[in-house]
């Protein structure tokens, strides 16, 4: 008895579903999205992640024709709305607005509810920025090498605000108490607002922020910045030199964004969300309002974001390691 007819007409079958599927999945990514979309911000308001999708809404809404919606989820460094993203439908409904920090979780929490690489796809990077460097009006200085000198002077006795445990502007400073040889003490907040708020207003005496969380605020004399993390000056401070210029050689901190989506979404409603998110991202009236912001609107393949974070997990690692960053 020959089994052969059986296996043609199974492998036919087989064919005809598969077509039948891919058909399907193409015919969905047509007509994505068929309602609203939902991208969930890991932060407090106000920050670089919130910033930078609320820009992206109206033009999102026009290109779809659907209402898109931010919704917040902020705790534990970002990860409470990372987990919520990595276990939603893989349908390109939910997605994640993401910044560095995504990358420096792994890099100091031996135990995550979600994986930052494997339980998320990439869809493209939206911007990259340096950060400023802001110092307490309380303080008598007026440049970063003064702020250096006077922390030599007080060893332990000054302190630096983050956005929480582990967070890029963390990462940020103690990458500059290492370069600069100061020791000052680490106060965590909750998001970037407090931190930034509470060193304006004099209760903590340095923040290394995102440049579009502070911007506004140093051109309105609220805030005072002593430096730019970048390797040249940027245009909108002309006057404001880098960290490198103020003495600290080698120093560079820039802070980077993105859109990711669950795993498993479909690579053709990633690819078809990729185009249109690009599309946005490169309108005039965008790149301009990134531009008064401080920061570029960068753009990326899903997968050359997938390998970004991929690499940068690894380089918070090291960073961790060296500098002996834990989570409490």
């Amino acid at each position: 008895f020959s089994n052969q007819p059986l296996q043609r007409s199974f492998a036919l079958g087989f064919l005809i579903w598969l077509s039948m599927l891919l058909g399907f999945q193409s015919s969905f990514a047509q007509t994505f999205p068929a309602k609203p979309v939902t991208i969930i911000v890991p932060f407090t308001p106000a920050g670089g992640a919130d910033t930078l999708a609320r820009i992206l809404v109206p033009r999102l809404n026009a290109l779809w024709g659907q209402s898109v919606i931010v919704e917040y989820k902020a705790g534990a460094s970002g990860q409470i709305g990372a987990d919520f993203v990595s276990k939603a439908n893989p349908d390109g409904y939910t997605l994640l607005s993401i910044s560095s920090a995504h990358a420096i979780s792994p890099a100091i929490y031996n135990k995550l509810p979600y994986d930052a690489t494997k339980d998320f796809s990439g869809i493209t990077l939206t911007a990259t920025g340096p950060a400023l460097v802001i110092v307490s009006p309380e303080l008598n200085v007026s440049n970063m090498r003064e702020f250096i000198a006077l922390a030599k002077s007080k060893p332990g006795q000054l302190n630096y605000s983050s956005a929480g445990v582990g967070s890029g502007s963390q990462f940020a400073a103690e990458l500059l108490k290492a370069q600069a040889g100061i020791d000052l003490v680490h106060i965590p907040f909750k998001g970037i607002p407090e931190a930034l708020t509470d060193t304006m207003a004099g209760r903590t005496h340095l923040f290394i922020s995102p440049y579009a969380s502070a911007i506004n605020l140093v051109r309105e004399g609220k805030a005072k910045a002593i430096a730019v993390t970048s390797t040249s000056r940027v245009t909108d401070l002309p006057n404001l030199p880098t960290v490198t210029e103020s003495g600290v050689q080698g120093y560079k901190w820039i802070f980077w964004y993105g859109l990711v989506a669950p795993a498993n979404t479909p690579r053709d409603i990633v690819q078809k969300i990729q185009v249109e998110v690009v599309a946005a991202l490169k309108q005039p009236q965008v790149t301009q309002r990134f531009g008064s912001l401080g920061i570029d609107a960068v753009t990326s393949s899903p997968e050359s974001f997938d390998q970004l974070i991929k690499d940068e997990v690894q380089l918070f690692k090291k960073l961790a390691a060296d500098s002996g960053i834990k989570a409490d």
